[in-house]
């Protein structure tokens, strides 16, 4: 079991736990640390690292930033065709103006595509999916409420893979920073800063290729399936990056993945 989960979600964006319900759910797993990651959104708590019930609680978030077709990493902050998106993990934040304001206009514009593809479902499906969007919402949301729609047959899965996956007919982009811009305003709120689950991108090589701008890579990461780490590996040898690692929970469920006590040592992200 490892000594440190640094990817885990809450009900403050798609997750299934509480904030406050993160400490207990750790001590069922045997994890002392847990980086609480929540997608484009901010902690109700201001210091970078705090304790709760003999939990340490990393302050954190995962970032969605683009990278252009061409490569170039300083693409405005707007879709651009072709372009590729990819996660970043903040840990120790001390968030300053700029970053809430950043976080301020990704929700408004989540709140706002949120309401889009729910109204697409609906009208698709003809039914009313009983949901509420408010901040933290994402797809994850919509696919539970079609999941547990008594007039529907779709499952979870079902609902990405038929109507709000990236290529389905239901899905709304959304307006994201430049890689560039998002590093930038993490690294400025003291953040140490990594590349979340390399190997999930359509072109993992190419988001690899970013980590030398980096701090760290996520190395330990639950894919769900054989994954060939070695170039995650040759990645942070390359560039001196730390390797982090976490279960990215979104259920109750800590300590799929993580760090060991060595491992998370090497962050230098200490308690208080």
């Amino acid at each position: 079991m490892p000594y440190a989960d640094l990817h885990v979600h809450t009900t403050r964006s798609d997750g299934g736990l509480d904030l406050s319900e993160v400490p207990a759910a750790a001590r069922r797993a045997g994890v002392d640390v847990v980086a609480v990651t929540d997608h484009d959104r901010l902690q109700p708590f201001a210091d970078p690292i705090v304790e709760r019930d003999g939990v340490t609680l990393i302050n954190g978030i995962e970032l969605r930033v683009e990278i252009d077709a061409d490569g170039s990493t300083d693409a405005p902050d707007r879709r651009s065709v072709g372009g590729q998106r990819v996660d970043l993990l903040g840990y120790g934040l001390e968030p300053t103006p700029e970053l809430e304001g950043l976080v301020d206009r990704i929700q408004t514009n989540r709140i706002e595509r949120g309401r889009a593809i729910v109204d697409r479902v609906e009208g698709r499906l003809g039914v009313d999916l009983g949901v509420t969007v408010t901040d933290g919402f994402g797809r994850p949301h919509v696919a539970r409420a079609i999941d547990a729609h008594p007039d529907l047959e779709y499952d979870y899965e079902d609902a990405f893979e038929r109507f709000i996956g990236d290529d389905g007919p239901c899905f709304v982009p959304r307006d994201v920073p430049s890689f560039d811009r998002g590093r930038d305003v993490l690294a400025d709120a003291g953040a140490l800063v990594s590349l979340a689950h390399p190997l999930r991108y359509p072109e993992p090589e190419r988001a690899l290729a970013l980590a030398s701008d980096l701090d760290a890579v996520e190395l330990w990461y639950p894919y769900g399936r054989d994954v060939d780490r070695t170039p995650v590996e040759r990645t942070i040898d390359r560039h001196g990056l730390l390797p982090t690692g976490g279960s990215d929970a979104h259920d109750e469920t800590l300590g799929v993945a993580g760090l060991s006590q060595a491992a998370f040592e090497r962050l230098e992200l200490t308690a208080p």
